[in-house]
This record gives C-alpha cells, sequence and structure tokens, in this order.
C-alpha cells in the first residue's frame, strides 16, 4: 500500500533531502538511471571530493551526457541490472525515479547488484513517484506505471526484510512541478527519448482535457507526491 498523499512537506530540491539523510562529502557514489545527471552535477558542485559513476540506460541520452563532461562524474552506459564495477566500490547508491524503470523481471536483479558494488555499511538512496495526484492523472492516459510503480516498491519492501540489507528510514514529500503551458508539458512528458510516445489526435485531446484546468495566467502548477526509501547494506 502506498501511503496517505496528504499534508506531505514540500521539498522544492531533493539534494537537499539526500544531503540531510546522508554523508555526501568525500563519498564514492553510483546514479543508476542518472538521466541528464543534474543532480549528479549539483552534488559534486555543492560537495568537496564526491565522485558519481552515473550510468544510463538511453543510448541517446547518454551520448547527450558525454557531451557534456563534468568534474569528478564519469559516465557510462548501462542499467542497474548489470552494473560494470567491481565488489564493494561505492559509498552511496542512488536510484532517482529510475528503479520502476527497470523491466519488471530484473528489479530484484537490479537491487541485487547494487548490493555487490556497495561497500558493507553503504547506503542505496530510492527515490519513487508515489502514483497518486492530479499530474498523475494526466500523465495516466499515455505512460500509466502504477504496475512498474507498485512492482518497484515491493521490491524494496523484499530486499528490507531481507538479510542483505538493513531499512534505514522512509520518507514521503510533495515536490513542486511547473509548466508554462500545455506546449512544455508536450514537449518534457511526451517528447522523452527513453520511450516512444507516439499518441493519436484524440489521446493527445485527453491529455489536454486534464491538463487544462490546472493552467493559470502564471502556468500549470502541480504537486507530485514522492517517496524515499534509505537501506543499509549489512556488514
Amino acid at each position: 500500500m502506498e501511503h496517505q498523499t496528504a499534508d506531505l512537506p514540500v521539498i522544492e530540491d531533493e539534494l537537499v533531502l539526500l544531503a540531510r539523510l546522508v554523508p555526501l562529502a568525500q563519498a564514492s557514489i553510483i546514479e543508476l538511471g542518472c538521466g541528464k545527471a543534474e543532480l549528479a552535477r549539483r552534488l559534486v558542485a555543492q560537495h568537496p571530493g564526491a565522485t558519481v559513476l552515473a550510468l544510463e540506460v538511453d543510448a541517446r541520452q547518454h551520448a547527450k551526457n558525454l557531451q557534456q563532461p563534468a568534474e569528478r562524474i564519469r559516465f557510462v552506459e548501462g542499467g542497474a541490472q548489470a552494473i560494470a564495477a567491481a565488489d564493494a566500490s561505492f559509498d552511496l547508491a542512488l536510484m532517482l525515479k529510475s528503479l520502476h524503470h527497470v523491466p519488471l523481471d530484473q528489479i530484484d536483479r537490479a537491487l541485487d547488484e547494487t548490493w555487490r558494488v556497495l561497500r558493507p555499511g553503504g547506503l542505496l538512496y530510492v527515490s519513487e513517484p508515489v502514483f497518486a495526484g492530479p499530474l498523475n492523472e494526466v500523465m495516466r492516459v499515455f505512460h500509466d506505471e502504477e504496475v512498474v510503480r507498485a512492482a518497484a516498491y515491493a521490491a524494496v519492501q523484499r530486499a528490507a526484510a531481507g538479510p542483505r540489507w538493513e531499512a534505514v528510514d522512509e520518507r514521503f514529500f510533495d515536490v513542486p512541478v511547473h509548466y508554462r503551458d500545455f506546449e512544455e508539458f508536450r514537449q518534457r512528458m511526451i517528447g522523452v527519448t527513453f520511450v516512444d510516445h507516439r499518441l493519436d489526435a484524440a489521446t493527445l485531446a485527453e491529455v489536454e482535457r486534464r491538463f487544462m484546468p490546472h493552467q493559470t495566467a502564471d502556468g500549470a502548477h502541480f504537486m507530485r507526491p514522492m517517496r524515499v526509501n534509505l537501506l543499509r547494506k549489512r556488514s
């Protein structure tokens, strides 16, 4: 069961929450599914000595990342289910809205691989969107993630209940999301590279119908409910 999403704390920058929960200075970090690596880039800029191995399975996004190198970040193409890194290499693993993108039959494998590359006592930070809220109602018209998000949460719960991991924390919060207009929403959320959304006219019209009640003079404002699970690799 997902957490009740009413009256959650609002966190505009998840890096602030991450820094509260885990030590980042001098940390050796692996991010699994880094996307544009926006958080990783800010992380290494703000926390001296931190290094990030940033994995991305989407070849097109990985190529873009390589065109924008960053000091103390190494970009590698690959997924969490087969990590090209030695055992016990990292202090911290990050999965930011990425676990539910792992193929369903490989989610447990991905968590096993993450356990393998963490040092004893190392931390796994899993941040996932909760399947709830007005923005979710817009998105689910063309990208319904109810099954995969539930599977990802179930895998985290299984891991936390097993002998390899210790459950450290679970947090729920809201993240403000803003779009200038429907066209910006379409470009950012429908025109992504990691999945091919080809919407017919009727589907696109339904998406717009659900979106437009949130449009105001200064854009459309949503709150995206999120959940973080923090696990520690047992020594």
